[in-house]
């Protein structure tokens, strides 16, 4: 039976995309493994890898097509024997020459558009493999269901599509009856593009097509402000004591070629806070919080028409001048768009500095799921009264921490900002 191939979900966040380059063509044999095409996601350009085996029969989406929704057949695979008449209608509905732009704001991606191809190979609990279509296995994959449980009719009990959608509709007729939920009202909409475009009648601006990265800020961060109870601790922090040591690092390390940033001190406290305050180092899951045992710092990184948050995984374990080259490879490739989804995934903690811009402080906006992100501003000679009461001036650095109340209570907050502001203040204990 002819399999189609479906527009995977290459990035967490990624609802449609556009199919950038065919690296096979129509004729061609595959096997699991081989790339079959270049995808550009809301953050980067992948490869597609092909995980059944079998010839390219038809390919349904046109290089260059921009807008197509995942999970939307883009080619079909022919088996062993099949040729291009047995194709039929598969995939007739969504073969398009070019998917029109979908300007609905992104949203999580659903567990079906997750399931974006045929898992290969699936063994029943005692190991034993179980024989299913490619079909019947994705069908499965976005359906949820337990392939182990499902009687075959197929040649040699083998698993085809009728048997899956006949255990799907008694697994629904099973399912006890629940009460209709109650309705939410929808949040109010905005004016409409066109309404906005007739405000400006007259005057001259330039219309910017808003790619997925935009798409995907836009719509995370406006959830993240209408969905996450924000709250804000600020502090000073004397940078002193941290730009005397770090100077001095620096002057030792010269040899080896490594220069520590002031961020990469920063991001080594916050990793240290986080296990000084263990409480603090967690997500929101829905239903649950999630406290994490390890350190994973995400970190923004500004690219040309977004950003990025590459995660430094167990950062609280590492050197200053380890953080220090994983930073900068994680931005350098950051701006190239070549991060793969792993490494701007996860972590409970976000730093955002803008104090190279020159900007004094700001209000960071928390990225779902983590608990916390820490706004840092540029470090500013101000005068300051001194230990002993004496006016003196030093080198003060604002800081915000915005906080998910569901996850971090107020003074829970405050203990993970003072060991922040610790750390920072006496940067040689985070050597100890």
């Amino acid at each position: 039976m002819p399999t189609e191939i479906l527009m995977p979900a290459l990035s967490p966040t990624m609802e449609e995309g556009t199919l950038a380059k065919w690296l096979v063509k129509e004729g061609d044999t595959v096997s699991s493994g081989d790339l079959l095409a270049e995808i550009e996601t809301d953050k980067a350009t992948m490869e597609f890898e092909a995980v059944d085996e079998g010839i390219v029969g038809k390919i349904l989406i046109a290089e260059g097509s921009e807008g197509v929704k995942v999970n939307t057949p883009i080619a079909v695979l022919l088996e062993d024997g099949e040729s291009a008449d047995d194709i039929g209608d598969v995939g007739a509905s969504t073969a398009v020459p070019e998917a029109a732009s979908v300007e609905a704001p992104a949203s999580e991606p659903t567990a079906a558009a997750a399931a974006t191809s045929a898992p290969s190979a699936p063994k029943s609990s005692d190991g034993t493999r179980i024989f299913a279509s490619p079909l019947a296995r994705r069908i499965a994959a976005q359906k949820r269901l337990d392939l182990s449980a499902i009687k075959g009719s197929g040649p040699h009990g083998r698993i085809v599509k009728a048997d899956v959608e006949q255990a799907e509709a008694a697994q629904v007729q099973a399912a006890p009856a629940t009460a209709a939920a109650t309705p939410i009202a929808a949040a109010p909409a905005g004016p409409s593009s066109d309404t906005i475009a007739k405000m400006y009648e007259g005057r001259e601006y330039e219309e910017v097509k808003l790619d997925g990265m935009r798409k995907t800020i836009a719509a995370r961060l406006t959830e993240a402000k209408q969905t996450v109870p924000h709250f804000y601790l600020r502090r000073d922090i004397k940078l002193d004591a941290l730009l005397e040591f770090r100077s001095s690092l620096n002057g030792q390390l010269s040899e080896r070629g490594v220069k520590l940033s002031v961020n990469d001190f920063i991001i080594k406290a916050c990793a240290l806070a986080l296990q000084q305050v263990p409480d603090a180092n967690a997500v929101w899951a829905g239903d649950k919080v999630l406290k994490l045992t390890p350190s994973d710092v995400a970190v923004a990184v500004a690219i040309e028409g977004g950003l990025f948050t590459p995660v430094l995984q167990d950062a609280h374990q590492k050197s200053l001048s380890a953080l220090s080259a994983e930073m900068k490879d994680l931005a350098g490739r950051a701006r190239d768009r070549k991060l793969a989804p792993h490494e701007y995934q996860g972590g409970s903690f976000a730093i955002s500095n803008l104090g190279m811009f020159g900007i004094d402080n700001f209000d960071a906006v928390i990225n779902p799921p983590h608990g916390a992100i820490l706004a840092v501003g540029a470090g500013v000679k101000k005068p300051v009264v001194g230990a002993d009461g004496e006016l003196e001036v030093a080198t003060v650095m604002s800081v915000t921490l915005s906080v998910d109340h569901r996850v971090i209570d107020g003074a829970l907050g405050a203990n993970l900002l003072q060991a922040i502001v610790d750390n920072l203040e006496n940067p040689l204990a985070m050597l100890a």
